[in-house]
Parts: structure tokens; C-alpha cells; sequence
């Protein structure tokens, strides 16, 4: 069930923020979204330290945005989640990520989580 509606805020999740369990852990609730693309961004592979984020994901390496070339995207989700949901949301990733808001190929704007050194 969604939460009472105050604020929504657009998290796009293109990795763990997908899964069941993670949602349950992390908003103790599934979340429901659309497709949608990050454009100018490619995948690569993040190799993840915390034992409690291994734990939840059952993942030791997490996919991770990075900048890519034109034309290259990367597909995943966009989430409605409330601010409160979203401070939940920056607790589960590790500091290698950086919460920025980008635009969409749909033309939505979302925060999502990036590679920390590409966006110092």
C-alpha cells in the first residue's frame, strides 16, 4: 500500500532498489513504477564492502551509473516515494554512489543514485 501522499519525490532505480526484498527492507513496502532511461550513462559493476547491503541485495557487486558515450543508456525504473522513503534510499547505498536529479528519456526529471567520482 502507498503511504499518504504529502510529497512525492522520483527516484529512478536501474539496480537493488528493484528487488522485492530490498524494497521491503528498505521502504517496507514494494514499490510500483514505469520504465523509463537514463541517456548519456553506461553500467559498470561496483564491488560492495558492507555486509548489511550484501545482506539485504544477497549481491556482492551492485551495478553502478557512469558517464557514458551519446547515444549509450541505461534502463531501469522510476519509483514515486515520499521524502522520508528517500532519506530510507541514501541509509542502503554505500558511499560510492552520489544521489544527483538527472533528466529522463521520457522527459521526467529523478534522482538517482550515480558513481561518486563522476560527479565530484
Amino acid at each position: 500500500m502507498t503511504p499518504p501522499d504529502h510529497r512525492r519525490e522520483r527516484l529512478f532505480s536501474y539496480g537493488t532498489l528493484q528487488q522485492d526484498g530490498v524494497q521491503q527492507a528498505t521502504f517496507g513496502r514494494l514499490l510500483h513504477g514505469t520504465a523509463d532511461r537514463l541517456p548519456g550513462w553506461r553500467l559498470g559493476l561496483l564491488p560492495i564492502r558492507d555486509a548489511q547491503v550484501v545482506a539485504t541485495s544477497g549481491k556482492s557487486h551492485h551495478p553502478i551509473a557512469q558517464p557514458g558515450a551519446a547515444g549509450e543508456a541505461v534502463e531501469g525504473m522510476v519509483f514515486a516515494i515520499t521524502p522520508q522513503e528517500l532519506a530510507h534510499a541514501d541509509r542502503y547505498e554505500v558511499s560510492d554512489y552520489r544521489r544527483v536529479r538527472l533528466p529522463l528519456a521520457s522527459g521526467l526529471q529523478a534522482w538517482v543514485y550515480v558513481d561518486a567520482r563522476a560527479v565530484a
